[in-house]
């Protein structure tokens, strides 16, 4: 069982940045955020996989949002730059502990979501 922490949520301006965190209790594979905003459905985000550091991202954030990774922390990072006002939306962690289609919901292992809010 893996255990997924985030932080750093909160309320920024069209243009603005963000980062958040994700502390894992333990290692994985697979890590993504994935985002959900009021009436709609999860929507994946951004993946990376723990051995490589390999990313994916989905075209709405191509170009703004940066996901990395500190294995030592067990800790991953979603840098949001230019945030718009259609980026808000709760933002979850996830992670599995096998190898999957990243950009799936079909992930073991979920956070409790932190808000994010752009304001226009």
């Amino acid at each position: 069982q893996v255990q997924l922490v985030e932080s750093g949520g909160g309320l920024v301006q069209a243009g603005g940045s963000l980062r958040l965190s994700c502390a894992a209790s333990g290692r994985t594979v697979v890590m993504g955020w994935f985002r959900q905003a009021p009436g709609k459905e999860r929507e994946f985000v951004a993946a990376i996989t723990w051995v490589g550091g390999r990313s994916f991202y989905a075209d709405s954030v191509e170009g703004r949002f940066t996901i990395s990774r500190d294995n030592a922390k067990n800790t991953m990072y979603l840098q949001m730059n230019s945030l718009k006002p259609e980026d808000t939306a709760i933002y979850y962690c996830a992670a599995h502990n096998k190898i999957i289609i990243a950009t799936s919901l079909l992930y073991d292992y979920w956070g409790q979501g932190t808000q994010v809010t752009v304001s226009s």
